[in-house]
Protein backbone atom coordinates (compact mmCIF):
# COMPACT_ATOMS: atom_id res chain seq x y z
CA UNK A 1 0.00 0.00 0.00
CA UNK A 2 1.45 3.33 -0.99
CA UNK A 3 1.02 6.11 1.54
CA UNK A 4 -1.17 8.71 -0.19
CA UNK A 5 -1.19 11.58 2.26
CA UNK A 6 1.30 14.27 3.07
CA UNK A 7 2.98 13.62 6.36
CA UNK A 8 3.92 16.36 8.74
CA UNK A 9 4.54 15.51 12.34
CA UNK A 10 3.93 18.02 15.10
CA UNK A 11 4.10 17.70 18.83
CA UNK A 12 3.96 19.91 21.88
CA UNK A 13 7.37 19.58 23.50
CA UNK A 14 8.37 20.55 27.02
CA UNK A 15 8.90 24.29 27.09
CA UNK A 16 6.75 25.01 24.01
CA UNK A 17 3.92 26.36 26.15
CA UNK A 18 4.57 28.51 29.20
CA UNK A 19 3.29 26.64 32.29
CA UNK A 20 2.25 29.97 33.79
CA UNK A 21 -0.40 30.43 31.08
CA UNK A 22 -4.01 30.02 32.13
CA UNK A 23 -5.66 26.69 31.33
CA UNK A 24 -8.02 28.34 28.84
CA UNK A 25 -5.15 30.03 27.01
CA UNK A 26 -3.17 26.78 26.95
CA UNK A 27 -6.18 24.89 25.52
CA UNK A 28 -6.52 27.55 22.85
CA UNK A 29 -2.82 27.28 21.95
CA UNK A 30 -3.02 23.49 21.69
CA UNK A 31 -6.19 23.51 19.59
CA UNK A 32 -5.48 26.45 17.30
CA UNK A 33 -1.69 26.44 17.22
CA UNK A 34 -0.89 22.73 17.15
CA UNK A 35 -4.05 20.87 16.13
CA UNK A 36 -5.81 23.19 13.68
CA UNK A 37 -4.60 21.26 10.63
CA UNK A 38 -4.26 17.83 12.23
CA UNK A 39 -5.80 14.99 10.25
CA UNK A 40 -4.66 12.15 12.55
CA UNK A 41 -3.57 12.40 16.18
CA UNK A 42 -1.17 9.69 17.32
CA UNK A 43 -1.09 9.37 21.11
CA UNK A 44 2.02 7.71 22.51
CA UNK A 45 0.76 5.95 25.64
CA UNK A 46 3.13 5.28 28.51
CA UNK A 47 2.24 4.28 32.08
CA UNK A 48 1.48 7.88 33.15
CA UNK A 49 -0.16 9.27 30.00
CA UNK A 50 -3.65 8.85 31.45
CA UNK A 51 -2.75 11.31 34.23
CA UNK A 52 -1.82 14.24 31.95
CA UNK A 53 -4.47 16.92 31.36
CA UNK A 54 -2.69 18.27 28.27
CA UNK A 55 -2.95 14.84 26.61
CA UNK A 56 -6.69 14.87 27.29
CA UNK A 57 -6.94 18.37 25.82
CA UNK A 58 -5.02 17.29 22.69
CA UNK A 59 -7.32 14.31 22.15
CA UNK A 60 -10.40 16.46 22.74
CA UNK A 61 -9.12 19.09 20.31
CA UNK A 62 -8.43 16.53 17.58
CA UNK A 63 -11.97 15.19 17.96
CA UNK A 64 -13.56 18.62 17.51
CA UNK A 65 -14.84 19.42 14.03
CA UNK A 66 -12.38 21.53 12.08
CA UNK A 67 -13.70 24.03 9.56
CA UNK A 68 -13.46 22.54 6.07
CA UNK A 69 -11.65 19.37 7.11
CA UNK A 70 -13.89 17.41 9.47
CA UNK A 71 -12.59 15.52 12.48
CA UNK A 72 -9.14 14.22 13.26
CA UNK A 73 -8.47 10.51 13.19
CA UNK A 74 -7.13 8.96 16.39
CA UNK A 75 -4.79 6.11 17.23
CA UNK A 76 -3.06 5.14 20.44
CA UNK A 77 0.39 3.54 20.49
CA UNK A 78 1.29 1.58 23.62
CA UNK A 79 4.92 2.17 24.45
CA UNK A 80 7.06 -0.71 25.75
CA UNK A 81 6.85 0.84 29.24
CA UNK A 82 3.03 0.62 29.29
CA UNK A 83 1.60 -2.17 31.49
CA UNK A 84 -0.50 -3.57 28.62
CA UNK A 85 2.26 -3.50 25.99
CA UNK A 86 2.46 -6.82 24.19
CA UNK A 87 -0.83 -8.08 25.66
CA UNK A 88 -3.71 -9.28 23.48
CA UNK A 89 -6.14 -7.20 25.54
CA UNK A 90 -5.81 -3.94 27.38
CA UNK A 91 -7.20 -2.51 30.59
CA UNK A 92 -9.08 0.69 29.74
CA UNK A 93 -8.18 2.03 33.20
CA UNK A 94 -4.57 2.22 31.95
CA UNK A 95 -5.48 4.60 29.11
CA UNK A 96 -6.53 8.23 28.90
CA UNK A 97 -10.31 8.12 29.40
CA UNK A 98 -11.13 9.88 26.11
CA UNK A 99 -8.85 7.56 24.12
CA UNK A 100 -10.31 4.46 25.80
CA UNK A 101 -13.88 5.59 25.01
CA UNK A 102 -13.02 6.08 21.34
CA UNK A 103 -11.25 2.73 21.11
CA UNK A 104 -14.35 1.13 22.62
CA UNK A 105 -16.65 2.94 20.15
CA UNK A 106 -14.53 1.78 17.19
CA UNK A 107 -13.45 5.28 16.14
CA UNK A 108 -9.88 4.88 17.41
CA UNK A 109 -7.51 1.93 17.34
CA UNK A 110 -4.87 0.91 19.85
CA UNK A 111 -1.59 -0.69 18.80
CA UNK A 112 1.71 -1.76 20.31
CA UNK A 113 4.79 0.31 19.49
CA UNK A 114 6.58 -0.63 16.30
CA UNK A 115 9.57 0.79 14.50
CA UNK A 116 8.24 -0.54 11.19
CA UNK A 117 7.59 2.58 9.12
CA UNK A 118 5.28 0.84 6.63
CA UNK A 119 3.13 -0.55 9.43
CA UNK A 120 2.83 2.90 11.03
CA UNK A 121 1.94 4.48 7.69
CA UNK A 122 -0.80 1.90 7.17
CA UNK A 123 -2.20 2.56 10.65
CA UNK A 124 -2.21 6.31 10.10
CA UNK A 125 -3.89 5.88 6.71
CA UNK A 126 -6.55 3.66 8.29
CA UNK A 127 -7.18 6.30 10.98
CA UNK A 128 -7.46 8.92 8.23
CA UNK A 129 -10.11 6.80 6.51
CA UNK A 130 -12.03 6.22 9.78
CA UNK A 131 -12.63 9.97 10.02
CA UNK A 132 -15.72 9.32 7.89
CA UNK A 133 -17.14 7.37 10.88
CA UNK A 134 -17.51 10.52 12.98
CA UNK A 135 -20.79 9.25 14.43
CA UNK A 136 -18.62 6.94 16.59
CA UNK A 137 -16.70 9.83 18.21
CA UNK A 138 -16.98 10.07 21.99
CA UNK A 139 -15.86 13.52 23.05
CA UNK A 140 -18.38 16.02 24.36
CA UNK A 141 -19.84 13.61 26.94
CA UNK A 142 -16.47 13.38 28.72
CA UNK A 143 -15.49 16.45 30.76
CA UNK A 144 -12.00 17.73 30.04
CA UNK A 145 -9.45 17.08 32.76
CA UNK A 146 -8.89 20.14 34.92
CA UNK A 147 -5.64 19.01 36.49
CA UNK A 148 -3.01 16.31 36.27
CA UNK A 149 -3.73 13.33 38.49
CA UNK A 150 -1.53 10.90 40.37
CA UNK A 151 -3.79 7.90 40.17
Amino acid sequence: MEYKYATEFKCVDDGDIDPDNSDEYTKMLIQKGYLSDTTVLVVLVGPNTKHRKHIDWEISGALNHKVGDGYGGLIGILLPTHPNYGEKTYNSDNLPKRLAANVQSGYAKLYNWTENRKTMQERIEEAFERRSESDKIVNKSIPQMQRNTNS
